[in-house]
């Protein structure tokens, strides 16, 4: 998923190029796979509670697979947008399976192999650009990558002037390479879920859920929507903060374009950093308490950001502070809620589509803001409220979960003393 998520934007410019659009006008391409991850979490959600899990993932990955073949081929931008639009249901499908699957496999026990799934997203995102253009590079020349390729006459043309075929290979052989070479990998992954399909795994299915039942919190839906709330500021925070840095590194802050672009670098390697050590700290602490560590680590980072936002010196540093805190916090929810409630496949699907409608909601409202009121930090505030408020709504999802466990333990307990009691009153009588 991180592969497939991140290969879009080293390579979208070469998108652009391809269907004989300019970048600012393919923009609808985000949208399309916005929606289409929408649709997929909700498609996923619901059928992942009526069919095999290995079988829905194998059949999704097995169409985006074909989807990723035939992305480098499209030549016209509508047929582009469907195709990134069918890769967003595919992802949505693979976000809320495979955190589904985790708790199906391991319950409340799968806190180290959900940060580990996390930190493979990471992974993925991180050498997705590597393979686009430092392992693979470009084989266009000099002057296909000049400004009228970005505006070429051929927009200006009747529809009926020589349209050109739906499908062609592209002038850049490695676009092709690229998306296949993905394509190829989720094939690969796609094989292994088919062959576990095989396996009749569905047997050992039963027990896990009648015990995900059982440990169905009082508040379940109330705490579901807290934890859409929750997801809905963390991920616009995340995505809001990566997004602007560099631009705001720019412009608010002065610094060089190389400067920058190691700010956002930085970014996202203390973030993939602390999400592979999470694995091993998910061994020893308990997911609310590294919760609670990522609340105070991004509240702190956030603060010093807007207090010091002049200072080059200190966005570096609260920069790699808030990326590491911000790594952990998505898994460790996941796994802190089902401690106390059951994670169905349309309750995970419920927590995603609150995140994804952060990860588009925030970051729009937050860059048409800093538009209007140049001179203010808006990114670095909006940030800072997102961490403010899903600091504040962690206390109280807590007490919302746990307060049906103690009420239950309390029942329990006067349970126990009830019998005792009658067990006294009893030997007295027979006395």
């Amino acid at each position: 998923m991180g592969l497939i998520a991140a290969v879009l934007g080293p390579t979208f410019q070469d998108l652009a190029r391809n269907v004989n659009q300019d970048m600012s006008s393919l923009s609808q391409i985000f949208v399309g796979r916005a929606l289409g991850y929408l649709g997929g979490c909700a498609i996923g959600g619901i059928l992942f509670d009526r069919m095999n899990h290995f079988l829905l993932l194998g059949v999704s990955m097995l169409a985006t697979t074909v989807v990723h073949y035939l992305i480098p081929l499209s030549k016209r931008a509508v047929l582009l947008i469907v195709m990134m639009s069918i890769t967003g249901v595919g992802t949505g499908v693979l976000d809320t399976g495979g955190n589904v699957l985790i708790l199906a496999l391991w319950g409340h026990k799968g806190a180290p192999h959900m940060q580990a799934l996390h930190f493979s997203f990471a992974l993925g995102a991180f050498l997705a650009p590597l393979l686009a253009k430092l392992a693979l590079g470009t084989t266009l020349s000099t002057e296909n990558h000049t400004e009228p390729d970005l505006h070429p006459p051929a927009l200006n043309q009747s529809p009926e002037a020589n349209p050109g075929p739906l499908f062609a290979a592209p002038d850049d052989l490695n676009l092709l390479w690229t998306y296949a070479s993905v394509g190829m990998y989720i094939f690969v992954v796609s094989v292994f879920l088919f062959a576990l399909f095989f396996k009749k795994t569905s047997k050992h299915e039963n027990p896990t859920v009648s015990a995900q039942v059982s440990r169905r919190a009082k508040y379940h839906k109330a705490l579901l929507c807290l934890l859409f709330m929750f997801f809905f500021f963390y991920v616009g925070a995340e995505v809001t903060y990566s997004s602007y840095i560099f631009s705001f590194a720019t412009t608010h802050v002065g610094m060089e374009e190389s400067e920058a672009a190691g700010l956002n670098s930085i970014f996202w390697g203390t973030f993939a950093a602390c999400r592979g050590l999470a694995i091993f700290f998910a061994t020893c602490l308990q997911p609310g308490t590294m919760i609670v560590l990522s609340n105070i680590g991004s509240l702190v980072s956030s603060l010093f950001l807007v207090l010091f936002d002049k200072s080059p010196l200190c966005l570096w540093i609260a920069t790699s502070v808030y990326g590491a805190s911000m790594a952990t916090t998505f898994p460790s929810g996941v796994s802190w809620v089902e401690q106390y409630t059951s994670i169905n496949g349309i309750s995970a699907a419920f927590i995603l589509i609150g995140a994804s409608l952060g990860l588009m909601a925030i970051p729009v409202g937050a860059g048409n803001l800093q538009g209007r009121y140049p001179d203010l930090p808006v990114i670095l505030y909006t940030c800072l409220g997102s961490t403010i408020l899903t600091a504040a709504l962690f206390p109280v999802m807590y007490k919302l979960a746990t307060f049906s466990v103690c009420h239950q333990g309390k029942e329990n307990i006067k349970s126990k003393n009830w019998k005792a009691l009658r067990s006294c009153s009893g030997l007295g009588r027979r006395k």
